[in-house]
């Protein structure tokens, strides 16, 4: 399909967003190695760390694109968005300039991933959700558009850890203050391209500009209530919120159980059924919208197991890569935080090719529906892991195995995210409610928020020298064990959502 007939905004959205994904993969490609080898975390306490940003950064999108629906509207959610991100990179560096201060460099560290956290979630929604509204509704470039979109993400993936990793990852720890300032300088630039350029391109269909009136009220339920709809509507949403209020406080309590003090994991597993269930309760949705709307909820939970697999690259995989992977390449040593740029490459040649493959299958009737696409991402991922599984075989500690079998990983896994995440965004695109737009795409964030932590909580599995490590009984004391459990978790997964996909596929209502 040819990229020349999509609106110019789609190239500011996607030259936006490369600027943004290299502030944030840049600093996340050296983030674990910063844990562990500048504030020498040990890797089961970094890994935690790393868990609870990623995926606080997934669950911020929820207030973000509350926000900008309701009140803000996206152009200033984007701009303010960037400025915190600018503030956290900022606060990143200072933390590794003071490493003989360890408190001090400690709180920093903290200081800056809240900036962070907070300054993703009014950008990430907002920029996602001004994809679909370049298009009439029913526009079937959508998913085109989405993959060139996330084209950009990559492009900018790519290049991050290759920088950021060269001038912060040399051996010395007071380096990697470079990486985060490089970073820093990055996300000051995504800020001044998107100020210069928002008034001349990003127009809608219409002709008129988008992003400056929230969506809320942009779609308004045509109504005229009388005196006594409005008082049924009130009691209705006294009891909604006294539902939410008690549900909130079961599910902290449920969850308390289960983690104890671990705040971060409470709050972001109680807001992942939270945060829905509120949408389901608006009164304004018809029987239509509500089927829809569960699609996006069944597969998001699907999804959560994709991103707790594929979200490893940022810790266990990177400690993999720094600790039992030969990166000599003719006398030359790779630093490992290169390797994560592996992915992103991957990205960039296959969403090039992906879209004519969808095409093709569609001229021929063949095309598979969103949900299956998503079973599809789930079944590679899962074989991803099993390739390096043979890697990993027998092989003794200590012994370090070729960079083959990581390549490998990355690229299979690469095909499952094409298959998987534009086709995700643009689904939830199509099948919400323009008035909840950004909201929407904020809790089909907040899907990878769970997953997120939930990859860190699997990464402290990594095995270490004389510590033993169990998952529901089973034993993980080599590199075997580890990665086998991310085959059968996002096998059997793939599987179910296999067998839902028919089903899910009415509850779409037409939507393809």
């Amino acid at each position: 399909m040819s990229t020349s007939k999509h609106p110019k905004g789609l190239y500011l959205v996607f030259a936006t967003s490369t600027a943004e994904r290299f502030s944030y993969y840049g600093m996340r490609a050296i983030f674990i190695l910063f844990l562990t080898q500048a504030l020498l975390f040990d890797k089961e306490h970094a890994a935690s760390i790393y868990g609870s940003y990623t995926g606080l950064v997934y669950l911020t999108p929820l207030i973000g694109g509350y926000i900008a629906d309701k009140y803000w509207g996206i152009r200033r959610s984007v701009f303010w968005g960037a400025m915190m991100m600018a503030v956290g990179q900022f606060l990143m560096f200072f933390s590794a300039s003071m490493l003989d201060t360890k408190e001090l460099s400690h709180w920093l560290m903290y200081g800056g991933l809240t900036f962070l956290i907070l300054g993703n979630g009014c950008f990430k929604p907002t920029v996602s959700s001004l994809v679909g509204q370049l298009y009439e509704p029913g526009d079937r470039r959508l998913d085109s558009a989405y993959t060139i979109f996330y084209m950009g993400v990559n492009v900018g993936s790519f290049f991050a850890p290759l920088v950021c990793g060269y001038f912060g990852e040399t051996g010395d720890p007071n380096d990697f203050k470079w990486g985060f300032l490089i970073a820093a300088i990055v996300t000051i630039f995504t800020v001044i391209l998107f100020e210069t350029q928002k008034n001349k391109y990003l127009i809608g269909p219409d002709g008129k500009p988008l992003g400056i009136i929230p969506d809320a009220k942009r779609e308004q339920p045509k109504e005229h209530k009388t005196v006594q709809q409005t008082a049924i509507d009130k009691d209705k949403k006294m009891r909604n919120n006294l539902l939410l209020g008690a549900l909130t406080i079961a599910l902290a309590l449920f969850f308390y159980w289960c983690f104890g003090n671990d705040w971060v994991s409470i709050g972001i597993f109680t807001a992942c059924i939270i945060f829905p269930v509120s949408i389901l309760l608006d009164g304004s949705l018809t029987k239509i919208e509500r089927d829809r709307i569960f699609v996006i909820y069944i597969i998001a939970f699907f999804v959560i197991f994709f991103w707790a697999a594929y979200e490893q690259a940022g810790a266990s995989l990177t400690l993999f890569a720094a600790e039992q992977t030969d990166r000599t390449i003719l006398g030359w040593e790779m630093p490992a935080s290169w390797i994560q740029s592996f992915n992103p490459f991957f990205v960039v040649i296959l969403a090039a090719i992906m879209p004519s493959v969808w095409g093709a299958l569609n001229k021929r009737g063949m095309e598979p529906a969103s949900p299956t696409k998503q079973a599809i991402g789930l079944l590679l991922l899962s074989l991803g892991y099993l390739v390096i599984c043979f890697g990993v075989k027998d092989v003794q500690p200590g012994v370090k195995v070729s960079l083959i079998w990581l390549t490998g990983l990355y690229f299979i896994h690469t095909m499952g995210e094409i298959a998987l995440s534009p086709i995700g965004l643009s689904m939830v695109n199509k099948l919400t409610p323009v008035r909840f737009a950004s909201l929407m795409m904020g809790i089909w964030y907040l899907s990878t928020s769970t997953a997120n932590k939930f990859a860190g909580t699997l990464g402290g599995l990594y095995p270490e020298d004389g510590k033993v490590k169990t998952l529901l009984g089973f034993r993980i004391e080599t590199m075997f064990d580890f990665f086998m459990v991310f085959v059968i978790m996002s096998g059997v997964a793939s599987l179910i959502l296999f067998l839902l996909s028919k089903k899910l596929q009415k509850m779409m209502h037409g939507v393809e």
